[in-house]
């Protein structure tokens, strides 16, 4: 099956190579005296499941050849449809970046994180896009319902004993390798709100269909993303409309796919046309801008802060990490009266998850609530962006792409949102509404039992 624009030989299918794990996609052949491109690099290192999802039995087969099937040709396809003239046919292709993908584009290009924002949604839309969203809005919500599900956790702990700790659900490796995985011992714990991305599929295919005066289906929303756990996410049978048969994310693209249709098309950066990210309410946002997290959407701190205000009257300004076992997992305190009353965590990459599963089990880990990641170093590293050859991350890129993301000024506090409160009241009819739980919120049950230890060495 060769890919969409590509004079190379055909990709190859999924196949067997290590022993109880599975590779998605082989990279392209190169021809004689070419150089290794980023992408090829990217491609060379190969996608494992056991990489991606930290088991080998994570995914079905059927659900591989899903994932595979999420590609650029899928894309184009839908363009090229649009090029026809049977209008029946044409749909509105929406495209939606993720902020932590934004930085690997800005170091690709050299450019500031704001001005690689506007080349690449210039160049996606020298594609055929229509509309390049951002999706600042959407991690405000996630991150608003999360703070909701947590005061909702700590006013009822005495009559739940799952109240805590309480686990971010906003990584799709995570959940999925808890949901496979782990079962019934973490589910009760993992917080209930959707990720920024399939908060994003709900405004796109709601929101902004309501009004374009579109029907679900005949918009494409493809997510750019750092991670191909992203592509699983998407899958979902919760994110899927059988009424209009459809999904809320259509098609996901790592940022190294991005980069590897523009490698295939000989796009120079400077003959991209600079274009301003869009918002669901029409307009256009000059200025890129982030939450609080160095490589997410800063969960812990937002909740920390809005706990410590909402249950015990304290300000918090400046938040103090304190590093334990390793960098990548961080703890964050607050004492009233010589007590310490919030206890939270910040626990990226399996092994910092290895070590919590394994003090949860023993009932020995004591935290209110943990940001957990499925990458070590946050969404930055994501495994779609920013590797080498073997597949480790492109260290001296990752710290050039976590200092410009650090330099992008911090969005104001969602609760502080204006926009945030108009969408509540018109789109979700109110905040404690039953549409907005149905399109906040996911509804998560631990699948079958599984073969995977979980006391793994990683």
């Amino acid at each position: 099956m060769k890919c969409e624009n590509c004079t190379k030989a055909e990709c190859s299918k999924k196949k067997k190579t290590r022993e109880g794990d599975t590779e998605l996609s082989q990279p392209l052949p190169l021809e004689d005296g070419d150089e290794k491109s980023e992408f090829h690099r990217l491609a060379d290192a190969r996608i494992f499941l056991s990489d991606c999802l930290a088991c080998g039995n994570c995914v079905t087969s059927e659900e591989g050849a899903k994932i595979f099937a999420q590609n650029q040709k899928e894309l184009f396809s839908v363009l090229s449809l649009n090029k026809k003239c049977d209008t029946s046919l044409h749909r509105l292709v929406v495209a939606s970046v993720s902020p932590q993908s934004v930085p690997y584009f800005a170091v690709k290009f050299q450019v500031s994180v704001c001005e690689a924002a506007k080349k690449l949604c210039g160049f996606l839309k020298s594609l055929g896009v229509h509309h390049v969203l951002d999706t600042t809005i959407a991690a405000d919500f996630s991150i608003l319902e999360t703070q909701r599900n947590f005061i909702q956790r700590f006013r009822r702990q005495t009559q739940d004993e799952h109240a805590f700790p309480m686990f971010a659900s906003a990584c799709p490796g995570w959940v999925q390798y808890a949901e496979r995985v782990l079962g019934d011992l973490v589910m009760p714990h993992i917080c209930t709100a959707k990720s920024p991305q399939q908060i994003m599929g709900s405004l796109v295919k709601s929101y902004f269909a309501s009004q374009k005066n579109l029907s679900p289906d005949k918009i494409f929303h493809l997510a750019v993303a750092p991670c191909y756990d992203r592509k699983m996410e998407a899958l979902r049978e919760d994110y899927y409309t059988e009424l209009f048969n459809c999904r809320d994310v259509d098609c996901v693209l790592t940022s190294g796919e991005v980069m590897q249709i523009m490698e295939q098309r000989n796009v120079s950066v400077k003959d991209v046309e600079d274009s301003p990210l869009e918002t669901v309410f029409g307009g256009t946002t000059c200025q890129f801008v982030r939450h609080e997290g160095t490589s997410s959407d800063g969960y812990l701190a937002h909740v920390f802060r809005h706990a410590a205000k909402e249950l015990f009257g304290m300000e918090v300004q400046e938040i103090t990490y304190k590093t334990l076992k390793n960098k990548d997992f961080q703890e964050v305190c607050l004492e009233k009266d010589g007590e310490t009353v919030l206890r939270f965590a910040a626990a990226y990459g399996f092994r910092n998850i290895q070590n919590m599963v394994l003090k949860l089990r023993k009932g020995k880990f004591h935290y209110h609530f943990v940001e957990v990641l499925a990458c070590p170093g946050g969404c930055l590293n994501g495994k779609g962006q920013a590797r080498t050859v073997d597949g480790k991350p492109e260290r001296a890129q990752l710290v050039e792409m976590e200092a410009l993301f650090t330099s992008v000024p911090v969005v104001q506090s969602p609760e502080h949102n204006p926009r945030i409160q108009e969408l509540y009241s018109s789109w979700l009819e109110g905040e404690e509404s039953q549409k907005s739980r149905e399109t906040l919120h996911n509804k998560y049950a631990p699948a079958a039992p599984n073969t995977a230890r979980v006391d793994m060495k990683w």
